[in-house]
């Protein structure tokens, strides 16, 4: 049984445009959804699901956390929390994409069959030849058994960008969380251009977290960890109004038609 761990970005997609190019068609394609994405990347989900129908492979099987918190920001919110990354862990990750993966698998039957004849599921992960080292904290165990098609292939970052222009689609964004730490700040002045809504409910995460006397936080400013985003975008604020003549920072969000082109 061949499974695609699909993240919704440039490394996997190109990864299944690899696949159609070469034949191979996996079995099942998960998107472990922590509720948190941007819209344009639900959009792209959707569209790309489309092109492998079209394709002759699965679509997309979307999975999520099933727990007290139906989503990271709503357990952010309710624990008074930041997400884990802030705090130098990566906790959000197993518990929010790597479970509920594992939670679909043992209960397809595809899968419990494989298992019960002694098989093992091959996972193809989207590492591209940049970053095989990642692969090195992944190791085979007694359910599942990990291929690397982009190290094979020798694609890097560019060569994922072409492969996916190849085959006449549109790059996809950035998949992310939109309250996650790793963000740039360059980054949460473009999102706060495109979706403020969503920033105004990643600083509610923020001061949520910074206010909860139950568990105060000593050694973290904010989502920023060193630095809060309430701040820097008030600053940020003060600063564009000393200078009349500084532009806005146009919004590159795509519309979220992924429609025929004329």
């Amino acid at each position: 049984m061949l499974a695609v761990s699909y993240g919704g970005g440039t490394n996997s997609t190109a990864m299944l445009a690899g696949f159609k190019e070469r034949g191979i068609v996996p079995d099942v394609i998960t998107f472990a959804d922590t509720g948190g994405e941007k819209p344009e990347t639900y959009s792209y989900i959707e569209y790309f699901s489309g092109w492998l129908k079209d394709n002759g492979m699965p679509e997309i099987t979307v999975v999520r956390f099933d727990g007290k918190y139906k989503t990271l920001e709503d357990e952010c919110l309710g624990s008074g929390t930041l997400p884990s990354l802030a705090y130098g862990f990566k906790k959000c990750s197993h518990k929010w994409k790597l479970s509920p993966q594992d939670k679909f698998f043992n209960n397809n039957e595809q899968a419990k069959e494989v298992w019960s004849s002694g098989g093992k599921i091959t996972k193809a992960i989207g590492y591209d030849a940049g970053e095989s080292h990642r692969s090195l904290h992944i190791h085979e165990d007694d359910k599942y058994k990990y291929w690397y098609p982009l190290v094979e292939w020798l694609w890097n970052r560019n060569a994922c960008v072409d492969a996916i222009r190849a085959e006449g689609l549109r790059e996809p964004p950035k998949s992310a969380c939109f309250f996650c730490p790793a963000m740039g700040k360059g980054e949460i002045l473009q999102l706060n251009n495109c979706h403020p809504e969503l920033v105004s409910r990643a600083i509610k995460i923020e001061n949520t977290a910074l206010n909860n006397k139950d568990n105060p936080i000593r050694s973290i400013k904010g989502l920023g960890r060193s630095w809060s985003w309430e701040e820097f975008l008030e600053a940020n604020d003060k600063q564009r109004d000393l200078f009349d003549d500084q532009g806005s920072i146009p919004c590159l969000c795509f519309d979220g038609d992924y429609g025929d082109e004329d």
